[in-house]
């Protein structure tokens, strides 16, 4: 197990490195992680929003504005 202290010293490079490195073991394995039933929850009221013309969509300059808004 690597100790939080080792990736705390790490620079900001090596910490990117290793989520890559980290996501690539996950991602070439997708059958041994599953998601929470929410997340099917979520797509499945999302789609179901979109069928009956509700649903919403975004710009990229939209979205971007929306991530920079601070939350209350």
């Amino acid at each position: 197990m690597i100790d939080a202290s080792v990736i705390e010293q790490m620079s900001p490079v090596e910490r990117l490195q290793s989520m890559e490195l980290l996501w690539k073991a996950i991602s070439t394995r997708p059958q041994e992680l599953s998601s929470p039933a929410w997340h099917g929850e979520v797509v499945t009221a999302r789609v179901r929003k979109i069928k009956h013309g509700k649903g919403t969509f975004l710009t990229i300059d939209q979205l971007k504005k929306r991530i920079q808004k601070p939350r209350k």
